[in-house]
């Protein structure tokens, strides 16, 4: 089974970027958590960020045609206001699951929706690394009652 994981703007800063919301693990850290796991439920992982809104839309569109079983996505702030991003989430037939790493609801008030919501299954914030690994477990469980092994 393969499980797409996407990252979105500024992710690539993580480590750099505001450690009290955010630690100090890098993208690469996560990454290679996220492969740890990946291989303990037997899943391929493959992720992918971009700080660039319409090559994250290209990569979901491919994802449509993909082997990928599900999908685990963490926009950053594209999450707030991307109805492009939303669009094309909404094409897949597979589960989407959002991930944040700080818990965003006890953030500034713009962070409090989502517009990627809708078109997931489910999200997960506030836990840091372990956003990532539970929204890999939920998706891989996700993928497996709909059939995807």
């Amino acid at each position: 089974m393969r499980i797409a994981v996407l990252h979105g703007v500024n992710l690539n800063m993580f480590g750099q970027r505001d450690p009290t919301q955010y630690g100090t693990a890098t993208l690469a850290d996560i990454d290679a958590a996220l492969a740890s796991l990946g291989r303990e439920l037997d899943v391929t992982v493959d992720c992918f960020q971009t700080n660039h809104e319409g090559l994250l839309v290209e990569r979901i569109h491919n994802l449509a045609d993909s082997d990928a079983r599900a999908v685990v996505i963490n926009a950053g702030a594209w999450t707030h206001y991307s109805y492009a991003l939303a669009d094309a989430l909404a094409i897949l037939r597979v589960p989407v699951v959002e991930v944040h790493m700080s818990n965003v609801h006890a953030r500034e008030t713009f962070r409090h929706h989502s517009v990627l919501a809708p078109v997931c299954a489910g999200s997960v914030c506030g836990f840091g690394v372990e956003s990532y690994l539970l929204g890999l477990r939920a998706a891989h469980s996700l993928a497996l009652r709909a059939g995807g092994v």
